[in-house]
């Protein structure tokens, strides 16, 4: 009946015998792979941000703490506006504000104005005249970082 254990055990009996293979999996090489996918995902992470490329004014203010879910409107050099990374056609943003949901807390979200520095006041006003039409009130405006004073 036990045919297979000629020599006391199956496994150690002859001198030539190939080893079992190893069971145990080596977790260094898939754990160096992942700290290297999370640090790429940390730097390009705040660039994915910002997509639409502005050219922003200085400002010498203090950075405000960023929001959950913030509403991104951009204005190019040409005049063209963003939501997020959507161009809109021209006269489509009210329809788009409108379009905004409230928050959990009932309120409208937070917009983030970011307009180029080369741009008319008067087109930077208009799209503001329009977010607090829409009854955004709490608009930030997005600027470069600057050391020297006005």
């Amino acid at each position: 009946m036990a045919m297979g254990m000629v020599n006391g055990s199956r496994r150690g009996g002859r001198r030539g015998s190939r080893r079992t293979p190893m069971a145990d999996i080596n977790v260094t090489p898939f754990v160096d792979v992942m700290l290297v996918l999370l640090i790429i995902f940390m730097v390009t992470a705040p660039l994915l941000a910002a997509g639409v490329p502005i050219d922003l004014p200085e400002s010498r203010a203090n950075a405000l703490a960023p929001e959950e879910d913030p509403v991104t409107l951009s204005i190019d050099s040409d005049g063209f506006i963003y939501l997020g990374d959507d161009r809109l056609a021209p006269g489509e943003l009210p329809e788009r504000l409108a379009n905004i949901r409230p928050g959990a807390d009932g309120g409208l979200p937070q917009v983030t104005l970011r307009a180029d520095q080369g741009l008319q006041y008067g087109r930077v006003m208009a799209v503001m005249g329009e977010l607090n039409r829409a009854g955004f009130n709490a608009i930030s405006l997005v600027t470069s970082g600057s050391d020297s004073p006005p």
